[in-house]
């Protein structure tokens, strides 16, 4: 079996954002026992911030210049860092990755295991060859009984550090290892039927077989101060899971053998998101899931039955309107004359272009430019 587990930086940090040896040892452990079992995995792990922080003189507490209380999400501006520079967050970023690192080489290295670090950036799941490289290199780590310690190359990405979306990355990785299961862990049991610290009717639910909008309304957003993946993020890592063929289960990082156990399918877990039929091939993966939309482009319902029931390609002549601004190969969702949602590609034209060129028939437009809006190969239809 192939497993790849999350692991975030709320999970492996103390109260002060200190890196957490014992937390670390927790995870490994389990992973030494799966080891001996002749399953291979992959860990996924936040934290490098978390690393780098002391060593730069700063702290985790609110005031100070590293994490504090602020709005949960990515960049800048997220959890815990509201305030700081992307420029900042980089170099923290860079000085904690080599440390954060070292602890899962030592403890690693404390149960005979060897761990290797892959640093992951979004255009490793964009272009074909660096996605093939990056499968290569993993295959061949597992290969050689290596376990795999993979994060964000948040150092010098040329976007906002986006913490939250190791979540994410976390279910591109286990499409990309062709994963048998995926292990998001988090400081809740799993997914709960409300917010614990606003209801003491709150309880897990064990099972999820299709992810719907009432399931991600459930899932809210922020996470904690130290992380700010939230339940949310994690709900949509599983969802880009299921859509890969791929289990995932959602569960404590404070449970004693949790990754032993998801593994083992057992009970009571954590919520357990089943995996789809049909799975989707990686680029539409990432279409589908961890690009942002740009704007959206309304549609009638010719075009609608056109790309829902023969996957065409979307053409201007059915088109309708253009709303937001975006640019040539951003994300955009595709809706029908109701305003619902339906698909999500990537444009080949400008909004502007779009707009203007809304309901004409291809022997209007230019010859030498492609007439598609979006090609059915950069398409999703969406559930």
């Amino acid at each position: 079996m192939v497993i790849v587990v999350k692991v975030g930086t709320s999970s492996i940090t103390d109260e002060l954002g200190t890196v957490s040896v014992p937390a670390i040892e927790r995870l490994c452990r389990d992973v030494a026992r799966l080891r001996t079992r002749g399953d291979r995995v992959v860990i996924v792990s936040s934290g490098a911030i978390a690393a780098g922080l002391p060593v730069l003189g700063m702290t985790a507490g609110p005031g100070s210049a590293g994490p504090g209380p602020g709005g949960a999400g990515p960049g800048p501006g997220g959890a815990g860092f509201r305030g700081v520079d992307l420029a900042t967050l980089q170099a923290v970023s860079a000085v904690g990755q080599s440390r954060l690192l070292r602890v899962y080489d030592d403890v690693l290295s404390d149960h005979g295991l060897v761990g290797g670090q892959v640093l992951l950036a979004p255009l490793d799941f964009v272009h074909r060859k660096q996605y093939l490289h990056a499968r290569q290199t993993l295959t061949r780590l597992l290969d050689l009984g290596v376990v795999p310690v993979v994060n964000e190359n948040d150092a010098i990405a040329d976007d906002e550090i986006r913490f939250g979306d190791n979540d994410r990355l976390a279910g591109l990785v286990a499409h990309l290892v062709r994963a048998d299961l995926l292990v998001l862990l988090t400081d809740t049991p799993g997914l709960l039927t409300a917010d614990p610290r606003s209801s003491e009717q709150a309880s897990l639910i064990e099972e999820i077989v299709e992810v719907d909008h009432s399931l991600e309304a459930v899932a809210g957003g922020a996470g904690t101060l130290r992380g700010s993946g939230g339940m949310a993020s994690k709900l949509a890592a599983a969802k880009m899971a299921a859509w890969s063929g791929v289990r995932s289960v959602i569960a404590s990082a404070g449970r004693p053998g949790v990754v032993v156990d998801a593994a083992d399918d057992l009970p009571g877990v954590g919520t357990v998101v089943r995996p789809r039929e049909r799975r989707l091939p990686a680029r539409k993966l990432w279409i589908a899931f961890a690009v942002g939309a740009g704007g959206t482009v309304i549609v009638d319902d010719g075009a609608r039955a056109a790309l829902t029931e023969r996957q065409t390609s979307l053409l201007p002549a059915g088109v309708v309107d253009v709303k937001g601004s975006f640019d040539v190969d951003d994300a955009v969702e595709i809706a029908g004359l109701d305003g619902r949602v339906f698909a999500k590609g990537l444009v080949r034209h400008p909004a502007g272009r779009i707009k203007e060129w809304a309901g004409q028939r291809s022997a209007r437009l230019p010859p030498d430019v492609p007439h598609e809006v979006v090609h059915r190969d950069d398409m999703v239809m969406l559930p």
